[in-house]
């Protein structure tokens, strides 16, 4: 027979005990940490992270994340290093790796290869008489708690430790860096967070593709663009091809009397709303359901005015953004 108050008790507990080991790891934090930073900050090469069992998941964890924050890493599984990829480490490479004993069979050939050919190493795990922790460049020393798993044999607290140091380790680095959104979205161009860090010039049309009438165009012509050209609006620009104006749906509905024997500067809104080419998607949708409108111009801030694109709110969203 099941009972929920003990599933939900066993839950908390092992949230609390883990969350406790956080604080204490980071209470404990000192000089080591310091090094290590400044050991990956400075590596010629990469970061290569390698761990055995459940540390090897985490390991591959970190490398994923110092690689998408700017500093190139990947995983190198120890046992897969025995037979081969130990070819894949180099000098000037940074290598660092975990073990909560320090004392993992499986690392023995790769501490060793570090240590040959002069390889810069980091060691992480609980105990500093460990031979992974003796024989490193820098070593990190995990507070030395029992798992949360009651029994003391499944790794629990102790990978919730390494995971969040190798957190640590990267955004220490990507601050020391100055590393942007900008900077991440270059290496997250896909998925949710693509979307999210997409520039306007990123999605919006160009050249031809924009709707644009020259002040003295007669509205005949200019319906014929905003017909046309499929969004509803047209931009009106002056003799320099600056942005004066737009005409949308609703101008058309004010100036439905004698519409025809008018110019798209006498129907246009002088007061269009734009946004410039660099700023994120995300600004323009805010701008747009602010406004209560479906499209704006991108002007290029340093252009006088120059129109460089134009956004329409279904382009954010099929990339995902809106």
């Amino acid at each position: 027979m099941t009972d929920p108050a003990k599933f939900l008790a066993a839950g908390r507990r092992v949230i609390s005990q883990e969350a406790n080991a956080l604080s204490m790891l980071s209470d404990q934090l000192g000089e080591s940490f310091s090094d290590a930073v400044a050991l990956l900050l400075n590596a010629k090469g990469r970061i290569i992270v390698s761990g055995m069992g459940k540390s090897g998941h985490i390991a591959r964890k970190i490398a994923a994340t110092f690689a998408s924050t700017g500093a190139p890493a990947h995983f190198v599984h120890p046992a897969e290093a025995s037979h081969g990829d130990l070819g894949m480490m180099t000098r000037g490479d940074v290598v660092l790796v975990l073990s909560n004993s320090g004392e993992t069979p499986e690392l023995a050939d790769l501490v060793a290869y570090t240590r040959r050919f002069g390889i810069s190493m980091i060691g992480v795990a609980s105990k500093p008489q460990s031979t992974l922790l003796q024989r490193a460049d820098v070593a990190i020393v995990l507070p030395n708690l029992g798992e949360a798993c009651g029994t003391g044999v499944v790794p629990t607290t102790s990978t919730t430790m390494t995971l969040a140091l190798g957190d640590a380790l990267a955004v220490a680095l990507m601050e020391h860096r100055d590393f942007t959104p900008e900077n991440f979205r270059d290496f997250h161009p896909g998925g949710k967070l693509g979307a999210q860090l997409s520039k306007v010039a990123d999605l919006m049309h160009v050249n031809q593709a924009v709707p644009l009438v020259a002040a003295d165009t007669p509205m005949s012509e200019t319906l014929l663009v905003i017909s046309n050209k499929g969004f509803g609006v047209a931009g009106v620009t002056d003799a320099e091809d600056r942005l004066i104006g737009i005409v949308t749906d609703g101008d058309l509905r004010r100036h439905m009397t004698g519409l025809l024997d008018r110019t798209a500067q006498e129907v246009m809104n002088a007061q269009p709303t734009t946004c410039a080419p660099d700023a994120l998607a995300q600004e323009a949708v805010a701008i747009m359901n602010n406004k209560k409108i479906t499209c704006l111009f991108a002007v290029d801030p340093a252009g006088n005015g120059r129109i460089a694109g134009f956004l329409h709110i279904h382009d954010c969203l099929r990339a995902g953004v809106a």
